[in-house]
């Protein structure tokens, strides 16, 4: 089960976040005192690994300014307690399968399901859910004579069923489908849905901050203490996490009868642990974790001084010396402190969702870069990641789709603002957001740029490498014939593809000093991201120009620009020892508007022999052979570009 969106509302600086999208990796953006953390506390309370963190206080978490009409309003019966947090999770086939094996492939209309809690603290699920078509499975399946499916097949509740297989002969058939109805009739196939088959299969949110950081040393009697009155400290789970990898017990710990024992687990647990923080510990990868337990002495630290004690210890091997854990810089205990307790929650297989609150701020630039190259290669695969920050570095420029904006308007208002405008929102265009929330995405964008150099004083923005090929080589030919090219005053500005230049735009040309205009392809789904980017003023629509404005066509990439002959007897020549036979032009089917597209048909039907298909090889390949190809481009493709290249040009400044 995957979460697919969430929502809180009327929860702290929340009054309606609106929705938040969630996909594999989940960004929060803002500055400080945004709601960030507002947002993950109330997510982390629909079903929290920690159990005690799931309840709601609205005499402490409800917004204070309108608290006291909201208590008055539930004593009353005016309104019903607030619902804070309402999530959609999707499905997978595993959850599916589970429900069709009990009442049929019919039952399910839908693969999004939803999950509510309230300031009651009550949950409340909602899933599209076909009470009939579940009633019809169970009787079509059952094992009875065909006239007591008779008898039954036109019935549609679970009562009537009921009463009917009553008045039955009771058959091991008959009594079988009778626990069915007997349990069934008091609620309904749903509620049994929910409550017996997909309750159990909702994620657990693990929530993280800088308050379950180890503290390098602990008194193993009072931990247990904790952990037996059920009030154990953020800072003991990572604690609790690494005697749990060391494979034994807290009591079990305090019980070994041989100090081999006890040495041998926790130096097996810190050798796991070292490998785990060296593989994504840039900063320095000469340490090696050691655990200790000993008997208290009257000298050691306050509230050690008797019973056993457990010690972290880091090795340099560089300087040969030894370290308390808690000793070491914030950033490496954080990392640290995370992989202890989640290396025991991967070892227990728990199906969870990661949460991270402003995680690696202590961390060096380069070392966030490295626990954004962990939560990708190593979380990724096997949990979904929601982090907040407000650091440039922890923005990933490569996925700048992950990104959700929070704002609280009211922050920055010079005046009361109404509830509808007032309090955290999660911007679901980047476009609304205020500069102070965009700065870690230019921060990130900026870093990005830098390294590929790929900007300058006029920017053209164009979706990939492949539209600056094609740009530079048809440039370089129309000016060797005296016609016009691109002037070198553009700098051509490749993004990644079509979903990453409305965020470039943004963030691009309000900058001062820069002249920024748009290139892309065109379907007819981009229609709605191109007028956002005239009507949110980022730019006059006249700086906006598709491929299609040049090919007269309804939907257009670069390739368009060029004759389908020409463009197929690229791909041919490109992945001539990839194609089973070459490309027929004839066999293209014309009624799909983009040539691309039609390629992309065609090679379903005739796969590769080896690799994929992609649009910058035949790009590549133009550019290394421009010279025996430039007499096979005809004037029409000539005249196109030519077209294109005048009207950028006009747009300098």
């Amino acid at each position: 089960m995957k979460l697919a969106s969430f929502r809180v509302r009327e929860f702290r600086s929340v009054w309606d976040s609106g929705d938040v999208g969630v996909g594999e990796i989940t960004c929060l953006v803002g500055k400080n005192e945004a709601g960030k953390t507002t947002l993950l506390t109330a997510l982390n309370k629909i079903n929290p690994i920690e159990t005690n963190m799931g309840d709601f206080d609205a005499d402490i978490e409800y917004p204070k300014k309108d608290y006291g009409d909201y208590q008055h309003e539930v004593e009353t019966n005016v309104r019903k307690p607030a619902e804070v947090i309402s999530a959609k999770f999707e499905l997978e086939d595993a959850d599916v399968g589970v429900v069709e094996e009990h009442f049929g492939k019919g039952a399910l209309r839908s693969r999004i399901v939803g999950l509510t809690r309230t300031y009651e603290n009550a949950s409340r699920y909602s899933m599209d859910f076909d009470e009939a078509a579940a009633l019809a499975h169970k009787i079509a399946t059952a094992a009875l004579l065909p006239e007591q499916k008779g008898q039954l097949i036109a019935l549609t509740s679970w009562k009537e069923v009921d009463g009917a297989l009553a008045a039955m002969e009771q058959t091991e058939a008959v009594i079988n489908l009778g626990k069915w109805s007997n349990v069934l009739k008091a609620s309904s196939a749903s509620y049994y849905t929910w409550n017996k088959l997909l309750d159990q299969r909702v994620p657990k949110f693990l929530y993280f901050d800088d308050y379950y950081q180890l503290a390098g040393q602990e008194n193993l009697d009072t931990l247990l203490k904790r952990q037996d009155a059920g009030k154990l400290l953020p800072k003991d789970h990572p604690l609790l996490g690494l005697i749990n990898l060391a494979r034994m017990d807290l009591k079990g710990l305090l019980q070994a009868k041989r100090t081999v024992e006890v040495t041998n687990k926790l130096e097996a647990a810190g050798n796991q642990l070292t490998k785990q923080v060296l593989k994504h510990w840039s900063q320095n990868k000469h340490l090696k974790m050691k655990f200790d337990v000993r008997e208290a002495r009257s000298g050691d630290p306050e509230g050690m001084t008797s019973g056993h004690n457990i010690w972290g210890q880091v090795y340099d091997e560089v300087h040969w010396a030894t370290t308390s854990l808690g000793s070491r810089s914030k950033g490496f205990v954080w990392f640290f402190s995370f992989l202890a307790w989640y290396e025991d929650v991967k070892r227990e297989k728990k199906d969870i969702i990661l949460l991270f609150d402003e995680p690696g701020l202590s961390l060096h630039g380069r070392a966030q870069a490295d626990l954004l190259s962990y939560f990708e290669t190593e979380l990724k695969p096997h949990h979904q990641v929601i982090y907040t920050t407000h650091s440039p570095f922890m923005v990933d420029a490569a996925h700048l789709e992950r990104v959700r904006i929070v704002q609280d308007a009211g922050i920055d208002a010079t005046e009361p603002l109404d509830r509808e405008n007032d309090g955290t929102k999660v911007l679901a265009n980047v476009f609304d957001g205020s500069p102070d929330s965009l700065f870690p995405l230019q921060g990130a964008l900026g870093y990005d740029i830098h390294q590929s150099l790929f900007v300058g004083p006029n920017s053209l923005v164009v979706e990939g490498a492949a539209d600056l090929l094609y740009l530079q080589v048809m440039s370089g030919l129309l000016e060797a014939e005296d016609r016009i090219g691109l002037s070198p005053k553009w700098t051509i500005t490749p993004v990644g593809g079509s979903g990453k230049v409305p965020t470039f735009v943004s963030l691009l040309a309000p900058q001062k000093g820069m002249n920024v205009a748009v290139l892309m392809d065109f379907q007819k789904s981009d229609l709605e991201q191109i007028e956002a980017m005239y009507k949110k003023n980022l730019l006059a629509k006249k700086k906006i120009l598709t491929y299609a404005h040049f090919t007269n066509g309804t939907e257009a990439d670069v390739e368009d620009m060029f004759s389908k002959e020409f463009y197929v007897g690229l791909v041919n020549s490109e992945y001539a020892s990839a194609l089973a036979s070459p490309i027929n032009l004839g066999t293209l089917h014309a009624n799909i508007p983009r040539v691309l597209k039609q390629i992309v048909e065609a090679l379903k039907a005739a796969p590769l022999k080896k690799g994929t298909f992609g649009h910058y090889r035949p790009a590549r390949y133009l550019t290394e052979n421009i010279a025996k190809l430039q007499g096979q481009i005809d004037e029409p493709t000539k005249a196109r570009f030519e077209k294109a290249f005048v009207a950028i040009n006009k747009l300098l400044k």
